[in-house]
């Protein structure tokens, strides 16, 4: 999907490009694959790159074009993965500027819409790069509390009963946590390696850029406390795992005990040699009623030794 924006109080949408617009395109088609290497002549390379959907956050420039790629999170339909990061590639050279994405995100419709609430100006291409990475760090803190909301819900699962499925749930957050960390972290580099352009340091706006190190330092903070937390949580129910299986098996052990008592009682009883209770009538009775007092006694004793 291709879609031209033009800075005028907010980006406002238009239906073809105009000197210094910015066009926007999500999950490009062949014929828009063709409309920026041939049209426009981005370098390939650059494509390919946003492509890969593990390119880690970086700045580049080959023949005169710049490209700096950053990571967003995304929500996903996968119950394996619920959230993780996708690549997003910014494209300018001149008057041309354009951002690139291989995966539909909720992130950049809403800037567009955040911008034209609150009359934002874009004033250059390296401040609609500060401005996007502002507004990931917002998303990532966004999506982050719906991960806090995931994590009570499987604990209070696990409270209720120990299930792999349970298990698997917090396996499936720590997994969307790491994807968050690590891109998180290249975002941090990125921006410090955008901070360090010496023809850009004089056109920066302080103001912005105290905001995007702020609100990305939060974020990562906050995926740090939330891995902690998890990391934490997952600790304590394998020990009570592992304890209730002590348990168990304790309680097994003890149940074998008891009832190998009158088995070794029956087995001497029933053995080929004189023991004065074979011609007893009550023979049987007396076996049976030793059995019984000594497996009660052992029980006793287990209860007491809280054994059961």
């Amino acid at each position: 999907m291709r879609a031209f924006y033009k800075n005028n109080n907010g980006l406002i949408a238009t239906t073809e490009w105009t000197p210094n617009c910015w066009i926007n395109i999500e999950c490009p088609t062949e014929a828009e694959k063709k409309y920026l290497l041939e049209e426009l002549q981005i370098p390939e390379a650059f494509y390919n790159d946003i492509e890969d959907i593990d390119e880690r956050p970086r700045i580049e420039i080959e023949n005169g074009w710049t490209l700096i790629i950053m990571r967003i999170p995304v929500k996903s339909n996968d119950v394996k993965l619920p959230f993780h990061t996708i690549p997003v590639g910014v494209v300018f050279k001149g008057e041309v500027c354009i951002t690139i994405s291989f995966h539909k995100t909720e992130m950049l419709t809403d800037f567009v819409t955040y911008t034209k609430r609150k009359n934002i100006n874009i004033k250059d291409n390296f401040d609609l790069v500060l401005k996007l990475l502002l507004s990931s760090s917002v998303w990532f803190l966004k999506y982050l509390k719906q991960v806090n909301q995931k994590i009570k819900l499987a604990e209070d699962n696990l409270e209720k009963s120990i299930k792999n499925e349970e298990l698997q749930a917090l396996l499936q957050i720590e997994k969307c946590l790491v994807f968050f960390m690590t891109s998180l972290k290249g975002n941090d580099i990125l921006l410090h390696r955008i901070k360090n352009i010496k023809s850009q340091k004089e056109h920066f706006d302080l103001d912005l850029l105290e905001d995007v190190e702020i609100e990305l330092r939060q974020a990562q903070e906050t995926t740090n406390i939330y891995s902690d937390i998890l990391t934490g949580t997952m600790d304590a129910y394998a020990s009570v795992i592992s304890n209730n299986m002590n348990t168990i098996m304790k309680q097994m052990t003890s149940i074998s005990i008891i009832l190998m008592i009158p088995t070794l009682i029956a087995s001497l009883y029933g053995m080929n040699v004189p023991n004065d209770l074979e011609d007893n009538r009550y023979g049987i009775w007396i076996v049976i009623s030793v059995s019984v007092l000594l497996s009660a006694f052992g029980v006793f004793l287990f209860k007491r030794k809280r054994w059961f």
